[in-house]
């Protein structure tokens, strides 16, 4: 039996391509002309992934690999090609279906080769043991290597959006704004403590203005959030300037009673700005 199972191998990694095509001409059977347009640059490299994929099983039946090198091999294929297809920005469902053409086609044609060399059924249960399984692996190994950059991509992007939602624009010497702009939620309210005072310390600042106008929601926790900082700033010797504060938003604070009122509030941040214009020239 050992005999029949590496020639079946054999027989496996010579019809690799022929497989490999049949695979991939009932992928791409059900996509518009369009789709098959966009394909052509990379069909060339995909059959021959999808033949690198078949002889995988072909090297695993003809050299005898034991169960553990064998998950090895394709536990790395999966890595590789779940980041490539995510690269190349193929949903994950749909990179999912090939497992069944593979199943299918790999095993037509290892049946072709069972009937014509009459192997025995103990072969055929004996590789159906082993290819099922690997395959099954396959496409797990696949869908963690995909979902692990997928949210890569999320962290980076999550990050990318707090750097830009924390902008500390400098307006003149020791006077800078931060514009607020959206919901505040715990990660961003902990990020927007952190970037707030490394800024105002980097930029030796006097005064700030915080400017509310973009944000439509105000509850406890961002109010609470919004002390802090506040707070945290009058350490550093910062005077925080509030500016606008929306109707509905004025509403909601007044309501949960939330105490502004020793905090310098400003309709706008132009009057605020005009106001800090006006009070350096005094100073002169």
């Amino acid at each position: 039996m050992e005999d029949e199972i590496g020639f079946l191998g054999d027989k496996i990694l010579e019809y690799r391509f022929k497989i490999a095509n049949e695979v991939h001409e009932s992928r791409i059977s059900g996509i518009t002309e369009e789709e098959k347009k966009k394909l052509a640059p990379f069909e060339v490299e995909l059959i021959n992934i999808r033949a690198h994929f078949i002889s995988l099983f072909g090297e695993v039946l003809r050299d005898h690999l034991d169960e553990e090198t064998a998950l090895q091999k394709f536990t790395q294929w999966g890595k590789e090609t779940g980041e490539m297809f995510f690269n190349l920005k193929v949903s994950l469902d749909e990179a999912l279906k090939d497992t069944k053409y593979y199943r299918t086609f790999l095993w037509e044609t290892l049946k072709e080769v069972i009937k014509k060399d009459k192997m025995s059924i103990d072969t055929v249960f004996e590789v159906g043991g082993i290819i099922d399984p690997l395959l099954d692996h396959a496409a797990y190994s696949f869908s963690l290597s995909y979902v692990h950059f997928y949210q890569l991509t999320l962290e980076r992007a999550q990050s990318t959006f707090l750097e830009l939602s924390v902008p500390v624009v400098p307006l003149a010497k020791e006077i800078a704004v931060l514009p607020l702009i959206g919901n505040i939620d715990m990660e961003r309210a902990n990020y927007l403590m952190e970037e707030t005072l490394k800024s105002a310390n980097r930029l030796q600042l006097q005064r700030l203005i915080v400017d509310l106008s973009g944000v439509y929601i105000i509850d406890t926790m961002v109010a609470d959030q919004i002390f802090k900082v506040i707070d945290s700033l009058r350490f550093l010797g910062v005077e925080t300037i509030l500016t606008g504060i929306r109707p509905e938003v004025a509403q909601t604070i007044v309501s949960i009673g939330i105490d502004f009122s020793s905090l310098t509030i400003k309709s706008s941040l132009q009057k605020a700005i005009e106001d800090l214009l006006i009070r350096a020239k005094n100073n002169k």
